[in-house]
């Protein structure tokens, strides 16, 4: 007797709503490392986050390697 197995393959759909929490989380990161000037930190520190910019030199050589100018 010869034994035969069967492989099935099922093929689905990523589920939308991980698609668009993805898409979000994106956006949100891309806002961060390419457009903030102090604009987060500015609900808590106020107007300091202006001029203090923590996020922009965190991120300093990510924007340039991702091609946004910042200076």
């Amino acid at each position: 007797m010869s034994k035969s197995e069967q492989i099935t393959r099922t093929v689905g759909k990523p589920p939308i709503l991980a698609v668009a929490l993805l898409a979000v989380v994106f956006a949100f990161g891309l806002f961060i490392v390419g457009f903030d000037q102090g604009h987060i930190f500015s609900v808590i520190q106020g107007v300091d986050a202006y001029e203090e910019l923590y996020i922009h030199e965190l991120t300093h050589d990510m924007r340039h390697a991702a091609g946004f100018p910042c200076h």
